[in-house]
């Protein structure tokens, strides 16, 4: 099912984000060592279906190898199905918007041993059924076999509207129908503000206007 907008998109008001995967960066020297220990149930990945963080049975381990490739950067996902975040990224955002995201704090080790730069896990957590399906342009996919009856499909582009009444203040956000994470300028400029670059090569941050996706 196709959905045509009827009025105009406001550019620079809402940005899809996430880790950068376009760039020819290699790939990211650094694994979560044991990621099999602080989980209940032996799984690969760490992260819930519903989301968030599960009793943990320890703290999860990081370890930064420069003979596999270059330091995360201050965003960089699959690390048991969440982001790893450097410090000034995990403050930006525990500031600007402390109820969207769920962390825990990892030990980071260097090759050699030593400790390492101080990094988290990073879950977004809050979801909000915002979307205005008749003003936005995508493909919406109905189907039983969807667990909510529903998908947001963004693939081959998409163009997107957020009610802000039904926001209500909130800067990150998921919708119940996609996986992607959204945010808003607000966002946007408190990470910038923090001193990372919105290069997406650079910081390892994705960030993309919802008008043309």
């Amino acid at each position: 099912m196709k959905r045509k907008g009827t009025h105009p998109f406001a550019e620079g008001v809402f940005f899809m984000f996430g880790p950068e995967s376009e760039s020819n960066r290699r790939f990211r020297g650094a694994h979560l060592e044991n990621i099999q220990q602080p989980q209940v149930a032996q799984r690969l990945i760490l992260r819930p279906d519903a989301g968030g963080f599960p009793p943990l049975n320890g703290v999860p381990r990081v370890v930064f190898d420069p003979s596999e490739g270059p330091a995360p950067r201050d965003l960089e996902g699959g690390f048991g199905g969440y982001w790893l975040v450097s410090e000034r990224l995990q403050r930006a955002m525990s500031v600007v918007d402390p109820e969207a995201f769920a962390f825990v704090e990892c030990e980071v080790r260097l090759a050699d041993g030593s400790a390492g730069p101080r990094r988290f896990l990073c879950d977004v957590v809050r979801e909000v059924d915002a979307l205005d399906e008749e003003a936005s342009q995508l493909r919406i996919k109905v189907d039983d076999d969807y667990v909510r009856g529903k998908f947001y499909s963004l693939g081959g582009g998409a163009r997107l509207v957020f009610k802000r009444d039904i926001l209500a203040g909130a800067h990150v956000f998921l919708t119940p129908f996609n996986p992607s994470a959204f945010c808003d300028r607000t966002f946007r400029s408190a990470v910038q503000a923090a001193g990372i670059s919105l290069d997406a090569g650079v910081s390892g941050i994705s960030f993309v206007d919802v008008t043309d996706i």
